[in-house]
């Protein structure tokens, strides 16, 4: 079988980052990209999810969780990890978890 050109990749965000509808401003950048996956805060401060989509959709993603956010965010740094090649989207569509 030959290559599927999508991709994978797990993330998490730190800065000012909740309470400021950042996961909302990431579902909606998400859907307007056609971009697959989801957003969480997580326990700790920070916001975690993965995004799922063709390698060009996944880094526009990438470019915006780490220099865009929400407009009342603040983005300290962004963790880019398990970046990998996958042979289907594990969704249908980007949700927001709770």
């Amino acid at each position: 079988m030959s290559s599927t050109g999508l991709w994978s990749v797990d993330y998490e965000i730190y800065g000012d980052v909740q309470g400021v509808f950042f996961r909302k401003y990431t579902e909606d950048q998400a859907k307007r990209v056609s971009a697959v996956g989801w957003v969480k805060n997580a326990p700790h401060g920070t916001v975690i999810g993965q995004v799922q989509g063709s390698k060009s959709i996944v880094e526009i993603m990438k470019n915006w969780l780490q220099n865009v956010g929400s407009p009342m965010s603040r983005i300290d740094k962004a963790v880019f990890s398990n970046e990998h090649e996958i042979q289907a989207l594990e969704y249908t569509s980007f949700k927001t978890k709770y």
